[in-house]
């Protein structure tokens, strides 16, 4: 059962974006739900300083979990 990408979700891209700085695999937070399937991600360095925020559709994006999901 796939869970619905939420506001504060930990998430990974899915796929490089070059002209932007991005590659597959870089890990940014759910900041706000634009549209159906489309979200405001915000990539931040080590040190909470924000570095990239823009949209992307749910299909470029991976939740993360941190503990386990009931069976």
């Amino acid at each position: 059962m796939k869970k619905e990408i939420q506001i504060l979700d930990v998430v990974a891209l899915l796929e490089d974006m070059l002209e932007r700085g991005l590659v597959t695999g870089q890990v940014g937070t759910v900041v706000e739900i634009l549209d159906e399937g489309i979200f405001e991600v915000e990539f931040c360095d080590n040190n909470g300083h924000a570095y990239e925020i823009l949209a992307l559709r749910e299909d470029q994006l991976l939740t993360l979990h941190y503990s386990p999901v009931a069976a």
